[in-house]
């Protein structure tokens, strides 16, 4: 019975990492890319990998796709152990930074081309490309070399060609690096489409945290070669593990506790609630709200204000020293209400709060 529920796990997983280590180098030189990861990517899901340059996320995916090989640990896809399979052998495709396409080759020529390399019949292959333009909308531009189309353009032929074979997992390390912030935005919502549509399984790689909330149905944060959270966005937003996370995803404050009764004292004495463990509290900027000083258990004094169109930052200055960051939704009239110099009381909206570890 236990091996039986162990092959259903295996079956509803598109991939399993389990204890990979890769390290490059030798001796005490070597660099410990990854350290001990173990992470199962269900199939039909959108998956992150999120964290900052050199934290081992594309090590990992590149581990996937079979271009590089574990020091130690298993890779299974699709519930088969591809570990030290190369990658033509893998049911898997990969878009990269750079979309790497043939510029003396049309758009149809590029989609179609590792279905040719694969000896597909002429009428198969015509047949796929022409549903593979009409998914990522550029019928009109079939016959176009794609040395003459735009970024974003490019992109949707790149993601054609990778998603045209059928691969069970699509392995995309930061493809909307390279874009503009807009035409970013554009794709962030094309590539959710893409992945609905197609039921495929897709690993996203990126350090940017907005694209990692919007898209994604689980995101794993790592830092340093390990993992520090895998959750749905929500979550890992709401409900951080430790103090790199809070930091990495979105905006917070971090304010130090100590444990008293009825809950955990301020630096200014105030007692507060929170959920979660640990020795410092958090709380997002929309969650602090500003009210008047006068009877406040806590206040502090307005630093600076920041404008950023959907609203304002305001910096705030607590009695001990300690700085909050709240964030103020702009009036009508433009203003946020308080000036720098102004005393003001500081309120947290209830089951604002969270303690985490350090």
């Amino acid at each position: 019975m236990m091996k039986t529920g162990r092959l259903r796990l295996v079956e509803e997983n598109a991939i399993e990492a389990q204890s990979i280590v890769k390290a490059f180098g030798q001796g005490k030189s070597a660099l410990l890319a990854l350290d001990d990861v173990s992470v199962s990517i269900r199939k039909g899901e959108f998956f992150t990998l999120l964290g900052p340059s050199g934290c081992g996320k594309t090590t990992l995916l590149r581990l996937m796709a079979g271009f590089e090989m574990p020091t130690a640990g298993t890779i299974r896809l699709d519930g088969q152990d591809v570990t030290y399979l190369p990658p033509n052998r893998r049911p898997v495709n990969t878009v990269f930074q750079s979309y790497a396409l043939f510029p003396h080759l049309t758009v149809r020529e590029n989609i179609g081309f590792s279905l040719k390399m694969q000896g597909r019949a002429k009428a198969e292959i015509a047949e796929c490309t022409d549903r593979m333009l009409a998914l990522v909308k550029m019928e009109d531009l079939a016959e176009r070399k794609t040395a003459q189309l735009s970024g974003g353009q490019q992109q949707r032929v790149a993601l054609a060609r990778a998603l045209a074979p059928q691969p069970k997992v699509l392995l995309l390390d930061e493809p909307l690096s390279a874009l503009d912030l807009k035409l970013r935005k554009e794709m962030q919502i094309e590539l959710k489409r893409l992945q609905k549509e197609t039921g495929i399984t897709f690993v996203f790689v990126t350090h940017d945290q907005e694209e990692a909330l919007t898209m994604s149905d689980r995101i794993a944060v790592m830092n340093a070669g390990r993992l520090q959270q895998v959750a749905a966005p929500r979550e890992i937003y709401t409900a951080p593990v430790n103090r790199f996370v809070a930091s990495f995803i979105g905006e917070t404050n971090f304010l130090n506790v100590t444990p008293a009764p009825g809950g955990f004292r301020l630096g200014n004495g105030e007692i507060v609630t929170a959920e979660g463990s640990g020795g410092v509290l958090t709380v997002r900027p929309e969650q602090v709200r500003i009210v008047s000083a006068e009877g406040a258990a806590l206040t502090g004094t307005v630093d600076s204000l920041v404008y950023f169109g959907t609203d304002m930052h305001c910096h705030v200055r607590l009695g001990d020293g300690e700085a909050l960051t709240v964030r103020l939704p702009l009036p009508p009239c433009g203003e946020a209400g308080v000036s720098p110099g102004d005393r003001v009381g500081i309120a947290f909206q209830p089951g604002a709060t969270r303690l985490i570890e350090a």
